[in-house]
């Protein structure tokens, strides 16, 4: 079982989308309540960065798949038009 002192030691690129959203969510959640320490806010602060990164891989990976497969759907009705010209 792993608790939350070991989830935010673990490598942020080892984490899914969805695992490092709800972890970036919770971090913020804690950084705006208030109540660390300045040394515990600035390590909230760099895990923080270290996931909105992680997330925007994730995004921008998805998009790049995304872009891949309409550019393959719109060079399909191409070569279909092209066929049909025929």
């Amino acid at each position: 079982m792993t608790s939350k002192t070991d989830e935010a030691a673990s490598p942020a690129d080892a984490l899914g989308y969805e695992q490092a959203r709800d972890e970036l969510i919770e971090v913020v959640r804690r950084l705006e309540t208030g109540g660390t320490t300045l040394e515990e806010s600035l390590a909230l602060w760099e895990r923080g960065e270290e996931l909105a990164k992680v997330c925007r891989r994730w995004l921008d990976g998805a998009r790049a798949r995304l872009d891949a497969a309409l550019a393959g759907t719109d060079g399909d009705s191409d070569d279909d038009e092209a066929a049909d010209d025929a």
